[in-house]
C-alpha cells in the first residue's frame, strides 16, 4: 500500500484549553519522516480493538461490517485472516501479562480470555458473564492483574460504569458511576493512575488507582483544543507514560502530566484505537473505519518495555 503524507499539525480555533499554544510540527516520538501506511483496507467495515502479539509477531484487530464481528489476524500488508468468527461483539482487545488475548464482548455481555493459536483461540475462557451489563467496550488489565473495562450505557446515559475484575476474578465491583459515557480505557506503566475516555463529554479523566484497586476523584485529564466534536475512542501509553488518545480528528498525544504534545491528524476518517506492535514495539497501529494505519515511532509502547526489565 503507498504511504500517506501526514498532514500538517494546525491549531484548530475554539481550543477549550486556554492559552495553550499548539506543538510545532510533530511529536518526537514519531520518527523522522514517517508516514502514515495503509496497513489493511475494506471498505464499510469499521476496525476496532487492536493488540499486537510479540510471541506470533502478529497485530489482532477487531472488525465489524453490519451485524457481523470478528476478530482478525494482519498476515501481511493488505493481506490479513479471520482469526475468530461471530465474536458476539468483541471491541476493545489487551495483551494479558500471560500472553493472552483479552476481550470486552459487547452483545455477550462478557469479558473474555483467549490462548493465541496459529488457527484462532486454543483455549477461550469466559472471565466474567453478567447479563445485567450494557455492553462491555474496552479493557485493560493493570500491573497487578486487575483487569478493569468500561460498560456504557449508549441509550440512555444513565447506568454506564467502569469496573474492575480482580486477578483472582471471584467478584467484579464497579468502580467509577459518574461518566455518561466511558469508552477507551488505559492504565499508566506504574498502575497508578487509570484513564478512560467519555465519549458524551467528549474529553479524557484520569482517576488515582488506590492499593485495593478502586479508584479516587476523577479529573479532566486532556481536553484537545480542536473544533472537531467527534467522540474520543480508545488509547494506548508508551513507555514513558505519554497517551495516544484517538478520536476528535486524529491521534492526541499528551504527556503524562496532560501536557498536549502533538496530534497526528487523520481528519477524513474516525481513528477509533491503537496500539504499539512491531518488533521493537516501536510501530503505533491505529484502526479506522475502512483501514488501518501504522506509523513508525521513535519509542516503544509501555507494554514491550516493561517485558525487557
Amino acid at each position: 500500500m503507498r504511504p500517506l503524507l501526514l498532514l500538517p499539525l494546525l491549531f484548530l480555533p475554539g481550543a477549550s484549553s486556554a492559552g495553550e499554544e499548539a506543538p510545532a510540527g510533530l511529536p518526537a516520538t514519531v520518527a523522522r519522516d514517517a508516514k502514515l501506511t495503509v496497513e489493511y483496507e475494506a471498505k464499510g467495515t469499521f476496525f476496532e480493538g487492536p493488540t499486537f502479539d510479540p510471541k506470533s509477531a502478529r497485530l489482532y484487530f477487531t472488525a465489524f461490517k453490519g451485524k457481523g464481528s470478528q476478530i482478525l489476524r494482519l498476515d501481511g500488508r493488505g493481506k490479513a485472516s479471520v482469526w475468530l468468527d461471530r465474536t458476539e461483539g468483541v471491541n476493545g482487545t489487551f495483551l494479558s501479562s500471560s500472553g493472552r488475548l483479552l476481550g470486552a464482548q459487547a452483545y455477550g455481555h462478557r469479558v473474555m480470555s483467549y490462548a493465541i493459536g496459529k488457527d484462532g483461540p486454543s483455549v477461550t475462557q469466559e472471565l466474567l458473564e453478567d447479563k445485567s451489563l450494557n455492553q462491555p467496550n474496552d479493557l485493560c488489565e493493570a500491573p497487578d492483574g486487575t483487569i478493569y473495562f468500561t460498560d456504557p450505557d449508549f441509550n440512555k446515559r444513565k447506568t454506564s460504569a467502569v469496573w474492575k475484575l480482580p486477578k483472582d476474578g471471584k467478584k467484579a465491583t464497579k468502580v467509577i458511576t459518574d461518566m455518561p459515557l466511558p469508552n477507551g480505557i488505559k492504565t499508566s506503566p506504574d498502575g497508578k493512575t487509570l484513564y478512560v475516555s467519555d465519549s458524551h463529554e467528549r474529553h479524557w479523566k484520569s482517576f488515582p488507582i488506590k492499593e485495593d484497586g478502586s479508584v479516587g476523584a476523577g479529573k479532566v485529564f486532556f481536553d484537545p483544543p480542536t473544533t472537531d466534536r467527534r467522540e474520543p475512542d480508545g488509547m494506548t501509553v508508551d513507555e514513558k507514560g505519554n497517551l495516544y488518545f484517538t478520536g476528535r480528528g486524529g491521534v492526541w498525544i499528551v504527556s503524562p502530566e496532560g501536557k498536549w504534545l502533538g496530534l497526528v491528524a487523520i481528519p477524513a476518517e474516525f481513528a477509533s484505537n491503537a496500539c504499539f506492535g512491531g518488533k521493537e514495539g516501536k510501530t503505533l497501529f491505529i484502526t479506522c473505519q475502512d483501514r488501518v494505519y501504522s506509523l513508525e515511532m521513535t519509542t516503544r509502547g509501555a507494554q514491550f518495555a516493561a517485558r525487557r526489565k
